[in-house]
């Protein structure tokens, strides 16, 4: 029978893609500025692919080759898919900081709640009966 220290110890992988993943949602919840919540969304990003990294390697396992005698292949698929989400993740954090850049310009700001004030004071300027 395997402890729970033993158990935990084992699993640090896990352990630590579960605290980027809160570390991550926390920032994105809790902050106002718009690059820390993009900083918090690849925190929560790298999280999972950190998860889904370590579900795919076997341990004693080689890669998928087929040659003489049985062997423990791992998986090479969650590594193909990672490699995949990375690149777009690259893209998306350079769209979202390039739209950062136009509402600095924009707004003078990059704080959330002034941005948000600013377009509820544009709005009652726009219905005001003439």
């Amino acid at each position: 029978m395997v402890n729970a220290f033993t158990f935990s110890i084992e699993h640090y992988n896990y352990w630590a893609s579960i605290l980027l993943l809160a570390s991550g949602l926390y920032i994105v919840l809790s902050r106002g500025n718009l690059i820390k919540k993009i900083v918090g969304l690849n925190l929560f990003q790298v999280s999972v692919f950190m998860l889904f990294i370590s579900m795919g390697k076997v341990s004693g396992g080689t890669a998928p080759i087929l040659t003489d005698g049985r062997q423990i292949f791992s998986n090479p698929l969650p590594h193909v898919l990672i490699l995949t989400a990375i690149v777009v993740g690259v893209a998306t954090t350079a769209i979202g900081l390039a739209l950062v850049v136009r509402i600095k310009y924009a707004y003078g700001t990059i704080e959330e709640d002034e941005i948000l004030a600013m377009d509820r004071a544009q709005e009652q300027l726009d219905v005001r009966p003439q």
